[in-house]
């Protein structure tokens, strides 16, 4: 811990944002003075803040009755000075432990390190970089722009301020954000972080997220993250490229001479397969199944395709050692650690059990069958009915978190919609 309290003092840093993400990826932590943080860098933090609803409340029923705390441990390799503050902040995510060491098996960082420990053993690593798309609205919700042609140059820069500071905020955690474009709704943006390690990026894409957010606020301004806010506007993905290395860093879906390594076919037959078991982890929320609709930009089924934006999963043209897949499924709403924990167990599952992709779709995918479940009851089932999913996402995991989606499923059941009112009120 010297060089953190080191760099602590180089920087002046007067409190640090101790972070985790829950399982819906929302920030929890405490902030602590640096006077008061442990030399150890050991902190405490109930086991119940782990598993809290879209409600807003912590699901004490999940954990058991004695509400044990968690033990936080630093990673001192996202450390960084906390944007925007007046004071000297700086904000260290950790990891969660129980009382005896062991990784919390329900805890988001955790699940993904299982993933990418399961491809280290098979001796490759994950590469990825994951795209962000986000709604800038007027600080009531409203959409504050003017109806725009699609991919506008310049409707973007009437929020230059705001997208200048974003990038000195982003630089100054280690964001690496790469290209910045107007996207199909009015007043809806998609910035694509560059690829790097798997862990790396969930946790910019973490931080990224509660950045737009508060930078929003101080604009006037706020940034939606749901995957569907507006009926008959585009939806919001976070579509997710990925490759792999092999153990002498050359790109593992492509062979010596350039052509596809038989592994890629296999890797996409595993996200073909297992992906709509994990689209509980896509879609983690009813309002993120009305994104999945034909001739939307969003996918209906796990066709794959060359250079292909109608298919679930997308091979983009490139060369032999860019040679990658997009999953184009997650909403996002999505948790970015389990987002990048699922889409690449199915893949290394494809790999694994050498499966057959299909052929390549050249035309539309639309024209084929839908067969992603369209509601979170049957991502749910889908889930619980794939024993070798579960077994590498890890069983505790699972159970948790599909819990907390029959509550949170059951709670939305309970509504009343303005649809119901303004429809079977004056009728029914």
């Amino acid at each position: 811990m010297s060089t953190l309290h080191d760099w602590l003092q180089q920087h002046a840093i007067t409190h640090i944002e101790c972070l985790f993400a829950d399982l819906n990826g929302q920030a929890r932590g405490k902030l602590v003075p640096v006077s008061h943080y442990p030399a150890s860098g050991e902190l405490r933090f109930p086991q119940v803040s782990l598993i809290q609803s879209w409600m807003g409340d912590p699901q004490q029923q999940l954990v058991p009755e004695t509400d044990p705390d968690l033990v936080l441990l630093p990673d001192d390799s996202t450390l960084s000075l906390k944007p925007g503050n007046a004071r000297r902040v700086a904000q260290l995510i950790h990891d969660c432990h129980d009382r005896q060491g062991a990784p919390v098996p329900f805890a988001p960082r955790n699940v993904l390190k299982r993933v990418l420990a399961a491809f280290a053993a098979d001796g490759l690593t994950p590469v990825v970089a994951p795209e962000i798309e986000f709604y800038l609205l007027a600080a009531d919700g409203s959409q504050s722009e003017p109806v725009s042609p699609a991919y506008a140059l310049d409707h973007a820069w009437q929020h230059e301020a705001f997208f200048a500071e974003l990038e000195q905020y982003c630089h100054q955690q280690g964001i690496a954000t790469d290209t910045l474009l107007h996207e199909v709704g009015n007043g809806q943006y998609e910035l694509n972080l560059q690829h790097g390690p798997a862990l790396q990026l969930a946790d910019q894409v973490f931080l990224l997220k509660r950045t737009l957010r508060n930078l929003a606020r101080q604009h006037g301004l706020q940034a939606c993250f749901m995957a569907k806010p507006f009926a008959g506007h585009a939806g919001s993905a976070m579509h997710i490229h990925q490759s792999l290395l092999d153990s002498d860093g050359r790109n593992a879906f492509s062979q010596a001479d350039g052509s596809e390594h038989p592994r890629f076919r296999h890797y996409i037959a595993g996200l073909q397969h297992y992906l709509p078991h994990a689209m509980l982890l896509f879609a983690a929320n009813p309002n993120a199944y009305r994104r999945l609709a034909p001739h939307t930009a969003a996918p209906i089924n796990v066709e794959w395709g060359y250079d292909n934006r109608t298919c679930g999963l997308r091979v983009p043209e490139s060369g032999p050692q860019a040679r990658r897949v997009e999953n184009r499924l997650p909403g996002i709403d999505a948790n970015p650690y389990l987002a990048l924990a699922a889409t690449l167990a199915c893949g290394l599952l494809g790999i694994r059990e050498q499966r057959e992709a299909t052929p390549p779709c050249s035309n539309s995918a639309y024209a084929a069958a839908a067969t992603l479940p369209d509601s979170q009851a049957k991502a749910l089932a889908a889930l619980q009915a794939s024993d070798a999913l579960q077994e590498l996402l890890g069983a505790g995991f699972c159970q948790v978190f599909a819990e907390l989606k029959q509550l949170e499923q059951a709670h939305f059941q309970q509504q009343v919609t303005p649809w119901e009112w303004a429809y079977l009120a004056p009728q029914a």
